[in-house]
């Protein structure tokens, strides 16, 4: 598998290339007419808990598995905040009940990987592979649907970014791609005349895949410098937390403001392993899912319009156990929640079959069962936000047809 990618944090700058011919801002001018749609994955690491994220409040399994942990009822003290009479969203998560309200906010429950790992590393491999169960998929399932979709009208090194200091495995493949932590901090150190040496060793490199990989990146940091210099980075009234999520989210939010040709952008947020006092409508759980509330609501009102052509995902690599452990945490489970939202999102609905949490209907006695396939969940956006039709590439070896679609776009 020929793979390129490239790694830009703190003025450092490693070049790793073998596949694509790449083009870059040769399709800038009409690309600026047209309305691009984009698609931001944000993977929470570290299996959030989902039956605390999105409160099965009206199954009454619920609060008898969990006699110390569990978000009260809506009305009550600290209590859940109502969707639909049978779920709510976790008290803390009150920016996201409003984008709900107002019918951008959709949530699928009980959903997941067909695959039972409980393993940290290879659910989370599976999951970004998008091909549970097969541990040899050389790429990401996010490369594969940049590749599917290279063509005139979508070129460029700025296609596909992670917000990150390394490249995510959802990521990695053939398409060219970009991790960085910043768009101020993507800097070749010693400043102008350094830069133009490492690019004119790059321009006179034998290798044309080298030599071609080299201009990409430079063209992808002078249209960065760009960025910088138009206009405020954050709208008035987009308060972002001041955290590493918070950040990620407010330079996906520059990058799509600034037109720069994204298509695919990935953030992580991490710390949702709560295996000990995991907490219910205070603690560290909690604190978690405020962070990513806020940070969420922050970014939606920090693109304002630009939201209509904009969807969210989240996704972590698998649930948390019904019942509460006896250090009043949660281990490891199977079934979870993902949250979908944007202005295409036909939200204000749970979708997904609820499967129940007693005993019977538990996944091994012990975990939600999944119901939707989280590649349902992602194809149904795929399809109808960025109108790609063969998703067979992009998840291969899963069985969906249009007809399969949740209709959540």
């Amino acid at each position: 598998m020929h793979d390129r990618r490239i790694f830009v944090k703190r003025g450092a700058v490693a070049l790793l290339a073998l596949g694509f011919a790449p083009e870059f801002l040769a399709q800038a001018a009409a690309a600026a007419t047209r309305r691009r749609k984009v698609l931001v994955v944000v993977f929470q690491r570290g299996a959030v808990d989902g039956l605390s994220m999105v409160v099965p409040h009206g199954d009454a399994a619920y609060y008898a598995a969990r006699p110390t942990i569990a978000v009260p009822r809506p009305g009550r003290d600290a209590g859940a905040l109502d969707l639909d009479g049978h779920f709510g969203l976790h008290p803390g998560l009150a920016q996201l009940h409003a984008l709900y309200r107002n019918g951008s906010l959709a949530v699928v429950h009980a959903c997941g990987s067909p695959d039972p790992t409980r393993s940290h590393f290879d659910a989370q491999d599976y999951m970004e592979s998008g091909t549970p169960g097969v541990k040899r998929t050389p790429d990401g399932w996010l490369n594969r649907l940049i590749a599917q979709r290279h063509d005139a009208e979508h070129v460029g090194a700025m296609r596909a970014v992670a917000l990150s200091s390394r490249l995510p495995r959802i990521l990695q493949g053939a398409a060219p791609t970009l991790a960085m932590t910043s768009v101020e901090r993507m800097r070749i150190a010693g400043g102008g005349a350094t830069g133009d040496a490492f690019e004119a060793q790059y321009a006179a490199a034998a290798d044309r895949v080298l030599r071609d990989t080299g201009r990409e990146t430079f063209d992808a940091m002078r249209t960065l410098r760009g960025v910088e210099s138009r206009g405020p980075a954050t709208a008035a009234g987009a308060a972002y937390p001041r955290s590493a999520f918070g950040d990620a989210l407010r330079q996906v939010a520059r990058l799509i403001k600034a037109d720069v040709g994204l298509e695919v952008a990935f953030a992580e947020a991490g710390g949702w392993d709560t295996h000990v006092n995991q907490g219910g409508s205070t603690g560290q759980l909690a604190t978690r899912l405020g962070d990513l509330g806020q940070a969420i609501g922050a970014f939606v009102a920090d693109l304002g319009a630009g939201m209509q052509d904009v969807v969210v995902v989240t996704m972590s690599e698998f649930g948390r156990t019904v019942a509460e452990n006896g250090t009043r945490g949660t281990d490891h489970g199977h079934g979870n929640a993902m949250l979908v939202l944007g202005g295409p999102v036909r939200g204000g609905r749970v979708y997904g079959r609820w499967p129940g949490l007693d005993v019977a209907s538990r996944a091994e006695g012990r975990d939600v069962a999944v119901t939707t396939d989280f590649r349902d969940v992602l194809a149904d956006v795929i399809a109808t936000h960025l109108g790609v039709a063969d998703l067979g590439p992009v998840f291969p070896g899963h069985a969906w047809t249009p007809g399969r679609r949740l209709g959540l776009v």
